[in-house]
């Protein structure tokens, strides 16, 4: 289904319309100029008619709502009657004070319609303020654009949980009507032992290309032995086949203990291969943790690294993510690759074993899920630093731009899960702007 955003621009004509039909056609080019597709009327909307007419036979996923001029609240009560969708509430810079009439007063405008807005069953909403070219603006258009594509992407995302959480991380458990019914989302469920006898059925000749192409995106598989290869190709044949039958866009996938004392073969390179094909893979079956991930993907459009916060350097203001081994193949250092070695723990292979590239900016992101089942963003942003592999496993060092021990002491006051996606790119103000349409906490730091 495409995106549809939709400009709606009011006003009524006692004001002064030279300077409102300027301000229309620069705000037109700006919209155009974030996403082509925006649909914009021929003309400003002056009269409850002609916005009832433009409005017909539109489903939009996005409103920008501008105030022209002063409008009164029957023209936002005239969307919120027709549409549920989110709203980017938009007031414009009154151009000239000089003494003289008021051009616009396209202020007082804004709160007519923020009060309906607010009577309208408390309809989320953001707000931005300022002229057409004004930066400000057009980051929280493009914020809105993105968070809304990702909003509408999420209607029809069908993830997978693969087994349960292990004993005490019941932190990345779900319920299907939960994500149904807050995200949207469709949650499917299938026990890990179940992907394990696939693999187990299938003869090394069928899974033979899934081999080759392991070997041609990761560096020293071939150090691990025989039989581990084999199995991994079995299991990624596995996966490979659930994914693409069930049209999975995110899995959480148990892995310890299972795939090691039934199987023989870590899940860990697996899971990294499938986040390089752009299905979002978390492993310790924690199912907002995979979400998280997704999320992160849509806007990114790459892969993203999932991992625990395990080192804190005050000195440097950096906190290290960690895991086991499943970090996608196209996040490894160039002078390194994808090393392949053994899982940490269980010292058998193959799973992941590299430092992450650096890049210069990155969103450190989590949802969070509270105890009484509401839900909230977890959000910091920095850089990823030029360091190799800090620990058996895959690794990425985060520089956050607020102090990294007050980022991680009030996180932890907060509560927070122990998984983390680190995002490649500045996406907080997308993510906020996403949080306020869910009605979501944002959490800062």
């Amino acid at each position: 289904m495409s995106f549809c955003s939709v400009y709606i621009p009011v006003g009524v004509p006692t004001y002064h319309l030279e300077t409102a039909q300027d301000q229309f056609e620069r705000s037109c080019s700006m919209l155009k100029s974030v996403d082509a597709d925006f649909v914009c009327p021929d003309e400003m909307l002056l009269t409850l008619d002609k916005l009832r007419a433009f409005l017909d036979g539109l489903q939009p996923d996005l409103i920008v709502f501008q105030n022209l001029t002063f409008a009164n609240a029957a023209y936002m009560s005239e969307v919120l009657r027709r549409f549920d969708c989110p709203v980017l509430l938009w007031t414009l810079r009154e151009p000239v004070i000089d003494g003289g009439r008021l051009r616009l007063n396209s202020l007082t405008g804004a709160y007519s319609a923020a009060n309906a807005l607010r009577a309208f069953d408390y309809h989320p909403f953001r707000y931005c303020f300022g002229a057409p070219e004004e930066e400000s603006v057009v980051s929280a258009v493009k914020a809105s654009v993105a968070a809304a594509k990702v909003k509408k992407a999420m209607r029809s995302l069908t993830m997978s949980a693969i087994g349960h959480t292990p004993q005490g991380f019941g932190f990345g458990r779900a319920l299907d009507a939960e994500l149904m019914s807050i995200f949207g989302v469709e949650l499917e469920s299938i026990e890990a032992r179940e992907l394990i006898d696939m693999a187990k059925s299938y003869t090394d000749e069928e899974c033979a290309s899934y081999l080759k192409e392991s070997e041609q995106v990761t560096c020293g598989l071939d150090r691990t032995p025989e039989k581990n290869r084999l199995d991994h190709a079995r299991l990624l044949k596995a996966y490979s086949d659930y994914v693409e039958t069930h049209h999975i866009g995110a899995l959480a996938s148990r892995c310890w203990p299972d795939f090691f004392t039934s199987f023989g073969t870590p899940v860990c390179t697996v899971l990294s291969m499938l986040n390089d094909k752009g299905i979002a893979a978390a492993c310790e079956a924690d199912i907002y943790g995979a979400l998280s991930m997704w999320i992160g993907m849509q806007l990114s459009g790459e892969p993203v690294f999932f991992g625990d916060p395990v080192a804190l350097d005050e000195n440097e203001s950096t906190v290290t993510y960690w895991h086991c081994g499943a970090a996608a193949c196209s996040l490894a250092r160039h002078d390194t690759g994808a090393v392949v070695g053994v899982h940490p723990n269980r010292k058998i292979g193959p799973a992941m074993d590299f430092g992450c590239e650096a890049f210069p900016e990155a969103t450190v992101f989590r949802i969070g899920r509270e105890p009484d089942g509401s839900f909230r963003f977890f959000l910091t942003e920095g850089e990823v630093l030029d360091k190799p592999k800090q620990f058996i496993g895959t690794s990425i060092v985060v520089r956050t731009e607020t102090n990294s021990r007050e980022v991680v002491e009030q996180s932890i006051q907060d509560g927070f899960e122990p998984h983390f996606v680190v995002i490649r790119g500045r996406h907080a103000k997308a993510l906020e702007a996403l949080a306020d349409m869910f009605g979501f906490e944002v959490c800062r730091y």
